[in-house]
């Protein structure tokens, strides 16, 4: 009979158990270094999505008639230049039919407004290209990173040529302002950006071996669910998009209806039909708001499903997910029941950003669950 009984608790060391690899710190360390480098982008991409939305706001993005990717980042440097800048300005429409006798100090301020959101596009190109090369250089991305980091590179430039096609759109005859669908566009590809940096930086969060252990306990269902909310609420920041790109959120500032009726008479009379989605600013509205309704009802189901995970850190995210998901319904009523004034308008899209990285994070805990440990 051996001595020394063991504890059915006792951990027990195998001599043939695997030691961690020497390597293993080194790895650790490089992906905690990408993951502080990606939350720096993420921040810089969500002021980005601010910025932009004030430009939209104050009218600002035709102030620059110009795609100059180098050269363009330095501002007018004298008077002169400034004069030079102004009269380009005054031969587009948006100023002969909107702006006709705009002052050069009125015209700075929108200027400033289009080259400080430029100005951000060059700054989230250099971090992304510095960093980048960095940890190439030095051997530090992890196995089947490369493709995922690079991918964000090419994103962002393709970003920056999307932004000078909506820009463009404006400066032909008879417009005042980009075209909403370019614009929707614009602004769906920053989501898009955002989204997959947030994912990696949860990712990255931990280490491969805790994922794929992680991933043994995945909730399917639940996984499955939040995707499908996920693509909602992207499908509902396009639509808002479109309802920004023509101002509709400034008109039916009555609520639950629409000057009173639940269905506008004027819903469809623009032809050809199609039209309508985009430049009729009862269409978008009215779609928006219904849509609005419906995500809230399937965040509602998600958030049910989620508070029944055997997780408690999932329970939370998707608790949390559900709560700013509800502060959003309230708020984008205030801001259409107040005529969409530029302080609302930037609290609703900074919402937005809020809410659709809550739902990835949900979304990654229901793929990737934290075990609670049984001591805890």
């Amino acid at each position: 009979m051996p001595q020394n009984k063991r504890s059915i608790f006792e951990e027990v060391a195998s001599p043939t158990a695997a030691k961690p690899s020497p390597a293993a710190p080194a790895r650790s360390r490089a992906r905690a270094m990408i993951r502080g480098w990606l939350v720096v982008l993420f921040a810089l991409v969500a002021v980005m999505i601010v910025v932009g939305g004030m430009t939209r706001l104050t009218d600002s993005g035709l102030s620059i008639t110009e795609w100059r990717p180098v050269t363009g980042a330095l501002p007018p440097l004298n008077e002169a230049m400034w004069q030079e800048e102004f009269e380009k300005y005054r031969q587009i429409d948006q100023y002969a039919l909107m702006n006709r006798g705009m002052t050069m100090e009125e015209f700075k301020i929108i200027y400033w407004w289009e080259w400080g959101h430029r100005q951000l596009g060059r700054l989230i190109g250099l971090v992304w290209g510095l960093g980048f090369a960095f940890f190439w250089l030095t051997k530090r991305i992890p196995s089947g990173w490369t493709p995922r980091l690079l991918a964000l590179g090419a994103l962002g430039g393709v970003q920056g040529a999307i932004g000078w096609w909506m820009v463009a759109s404006g400066l032909t005859e008879g417009m005042i302002a980009v075209a909403s669908y370019r614009l929707a566009v614009h602004l769906g590809l920053a989501f898009v950006i955002l989204g997959m940096i947030a994912w990696y930086v949860f990712a990255l969060g931990r280490s491969e071996a805790d994922l794929m252990q992680a991933r043994r306990a995945r909730e399917g269902r639940l996984y499955s669910m939040s995707t499908g909310l996920m693509h909602f609420a992207f499908l509902q920041i396009i639509l808002g998009a479109l309802v920004a790109g023509i101002r509709a959120g400034a008109g039916y500032t009555d609520w639950p209806l629409m000057h009173g009726v639940f269905i506008p008479p004027e819903l469809f009379e623009m032809t050809p039909l199609w039209v309508n989605f985009f430049e009729n600013p009862a269409t978008t509205q009215f779609i928006h708001r219904k849509a609005g309704y419906l995500l809230a009802l399937f965040g509602v189901i998600v958030w049910l499903r989620g508070r029944r995970s055997p997780h408690p850190a999932t329970r939370a995210a998707f608790n949390t997910m559900f709560a700013v998901l509800a502060a959003q319904v309230a708020l984008g009523i205030a801001t259409v029941m107040q005529a969409a004034p530029w302080h609302l308008a930037i609290a609703h899209q900074g919402t937005a950003i809020m809410l659709f990285v809550l739902i990835i994070r949900a979304r990654h805990l229901a793929q990737y669950p934290r075990m609670a440990s049984l001591r805890g």
